[in-house]
């Protein structure tokens, strides 16, 4: 008799498995424990479907996956994760499990990990790694996420300067597992002390004889960069060279690793998404709603009193003009709209300046430089606000004088506005304060009390016209 189930068995539990949401597959997958089936599920996710994956499981369940992967397989899911995600997931697990897992990241994969964890979770893992291993991953923590040495990665084809070609491509052979997942267009030939003294192309060596001397068919004397090399520098560096990747050395010439163009445009949005949380008042990191809701509260609500503080302080021009105010009830419809233009035409400038900081095209000193320009694009604007709001005015209560303080209003404000936008992050980032963080709040504040103050200040002098 066969063993085999009835067919419409069969097809009612394809069905079933098929109706899972894919956070259900993986863990029943995880769950009954069946590792081959499990990666080819996950493999099958889009990058985006992964991350997903993570989100709709809880902290048990995703030790539970991860616990089920081979150590190779959880790394490869790690890798599609975000940095925060991933340092969630891997903060939860046993020290010996996390670091099997760490083990199989690339280099700097695993400083952005470990770099995003408790120093006492971070210190518990690398205890646990190799010590030659937790030596270099050590080495590159060190180093801030936005500069070369944070950014690159040490596995590396290296090769020594006394070699002949055939040695090298004996080397490459011998290491094939090793090397298979690295970039191999180019190796990175080195003296007896590290000291990087060349670049070989791989193709170079399908066309010498194997007999050539590496020296005589490597590019002598190549580009590099320090491992201090901050973001905006490599930004320039690979917008002007059409390289994939850069050699990164320290002070004394000794081959560190290399920085690959992708890491470079990965930080740069990275760095351009963390400006724009910043600026909306999730300080602290990057936010996911798989963290603890306290933690995610506590963050807020600092951004958020000190909202009020400063609010409190454009409220007060209110009250000090609150005989005006009455005395003209339509004041209050167009206060906000004052207010709210000139915030917008502050965050355009906030915007453009919190860019050309990052890309290194504009210096903190050249700050009558960048507030000219701005002045110039704020009369423009102003002008065209101003005027359109004073039509809207006159057209609304049929007086042309409410037409005159308001549009005068609009005016003044926006090239406050611009000013206060395009300068205030050269400023900060002067001083050494976060631009991203405290631009907003200092916009937000001064164009509301500038804004109102212009409005009711007018008002008052021209109550007799208005009433």
């Amino acid at each position: 008799m066969s063993s085999d189930p009835p067919a419409e068995d069969a097809a009612s539990g394809e069905t079933a498995v098929a109706s899972q949401r894919p956070w259900e597959q993986v863990l029943r997958l995880s769950l009954e424990n069946r590792p081959q089936e499990l990666i080819s599920r996950l493999d099958e996710l889009s990058t985006a479907d992964q991350a997903l994956v993570l989100s709709r499981l809880d902290e048990r369940q995703r030790q539970q996956v991860l616990e089920a992967l081979p150590p190779d397989g959880a790394a490869e899911w790690i890798q599609n994760l975000n940095e925060a995600q991933a340092a969630d997931v891997i903060g939860t697990l046993e020290a010996s499990t996390a670091a099997a897992i760490v083990h199989s990241l690339p280099s700097d994969d695993q400083a952005d990990v470990l770099g995003d964890l408790s120093a006492e979770q971070a210190e518990a893992i690398l205890d646990a790694l190799p010590q030659d291993e937790a030596l270099a991953v050590r080495e590159l923590t060190s180093f801030a996420d936005d500069v070369a040495g944070g950014l690159m990665i040490r596995e590396v084809l290296r090769f020594d300067v006394q070699m002949t070609v055939a040695e090298v491509i004996e080397q490459l052979l011998a290491n094939e597992e090793e090397y298979r997942d690295l970039d191999v267009w180019y190796g990175y030939v080195c003296d007896g002390t590290g000291r990087l003294i060349g670049v070989l192309p791989m193709r170079n060596l399908l066309f010498v004889n194997r007999s050539a001397a590496v020296r005589d068919v490597m590019i002598a004397d190549p580009l590099a960069l320090p491992e201090t090399a901050p973001l905006e520098e490599l930004v320039e560096f690979f917008d002007t060279h059409a390289f994939l990747g850069v050699p990164v050395v320290d002070s004394r010439g000794i081959l560190k690793g290399v920085v690959h163009r992708e890491a470079v445009d990965h930080e740069s949005v990275r760095a351009a998404e963390s400006d724009y949380l910043k600026s909306q008042g999730i300080v602290g990191g990057e936010e996911l709603r798989t963290m603890p809701v306290w933690l995610r509260a506590r963050r807020r609500l600092s951004w958020l009193s000190i909202n009020v503080l400063l609010n409190i302080g454009a409220a007060a021009v209110i009250a000090l003009f609150q005989d005006t105010l009455q005395a003209v009830i339509a004041l209050a419809v167009f206060l906000p709209i004052i207010s709210d233009m000139s915030g917008c035409s502050g965050n355009q400038a906030v915007a453009v300046t919190m860019r050309e900081l990052s890309m290194g095209l504009i210096r903190p000193a050249e700050l009558l430089r960048v507030w000219g320009q701005e002045l110039s694009v704020g009369l423009i604007n102003g002008t065209a606000l101003g005027a359109l709001v004073a039509a809207v005015a006159v057209v609304f209560k049929g007086n042309p004088y409410l037409g005159v303080v308001v549009g005068v209003a609009l005016f003044a404000n926006t090239i406050i506005a611009v000013s206060i936008g395009g300068t205030v992050p050269m400023v900060l980032k002067r001083f050494g304060f976060d631009p991203a963080v405290a631009s907003g709040p200092l916009l937000t504040t001064v164009t509301d009390m500038c804004g109102f103050f212009l409005v009711l200040g007018l008002a008052t002098m021209m109550l007799a016209q208005l009433t």
